[in-house]
Parts: structure tokens; sequence; C-alpha cells
């Protein structure tokens, strides 16, 4: 019985963190814009409130259990070259973490409790 519960503790820990994220990138871009690379061609001020628009929609979608699979896989896919630009260092293996939360849930879907529930069966 616990286990039908694992999927929505994860969804929600995971879309809150990049809920969180998303915002706290909205109210203050300048804090996360000097983790961009100096290569990008966008201001770095741009691709972080790009990022977290990114952030806050996929969180949306995890929370409520929509399209889960394909919302944890986007955030997957957008965090590995994000970890790959940042090295070895605390933020990195934050977002590392983060990444093997998607790909869990990516894997699993949403299970019980969700709106892909309701629809699927």
């Amino acid at each position: 019985m616990l286990k039908d519960y694992g999927s929505l503790i994860l969804r929600l820990g995971l879309g809150t963190t990049l809920l969180w994220f998303g915002i706290t990138s909205i109210l203050e871009p300048n804090v996360w814009s000097s983790l961009v690379p100096s290569f990008s061609p966008i201001q770095p001020t741009n691709v972080v409130i790009m990022m977290a628009i990114f952030q806050m929609i996929i969180a949306i979608f995890i929370i409520i259990g929509s399209f889960t699979r394909l919302a944890a896989l986007l955030m997957a896919l957008s965090l590995i070259p994000i970890i790959i630009s940042l090295g070895y260092n605390d933020v990195a293996v934050r977002d590392f973490a983060i990444l093997m939360a998607a790909i869990s849930l990516a894997m699993s879907g949403s299970k019980k409790l969700s709106l892909d529930s309701k629809f699927r069966d």
C-alpha cells in the first residue's frame, strides 16, 4: 500500500523543488546568472529567466501528475548540459540529485493520485 504513495512523494518533492528554484530565479535572476557559462550567446539574466519559466511549467505538470513521464524526462535532459557546464561543485552535485529524481520519475511514472491515472484508467 505504501508503494502507491512513493511516486506522489517523489512528484511533490521534485515539483516543489523545481517550483522554488523557478520562483527564486525570477525574483533574483542576478544571483543565478553567475552560473551561466560565459560562452552562452544569450544574456545570462535572460537564460536564467527562460530556464525559470521552463522549470515552473515542468514543476506544475509534475506536481499535478499530468504528462509526468514526459515532464520528468524533459527536466532530466535539460539538467545534463547544466551539470556538465558547472563541473564539480556543490551546485552540480545538487543538480545531479535532482537529475536522478527526474530520471526515476520518468521511469516509474505518476501512478495513483495523479491526473495521468485519471485519464489512463
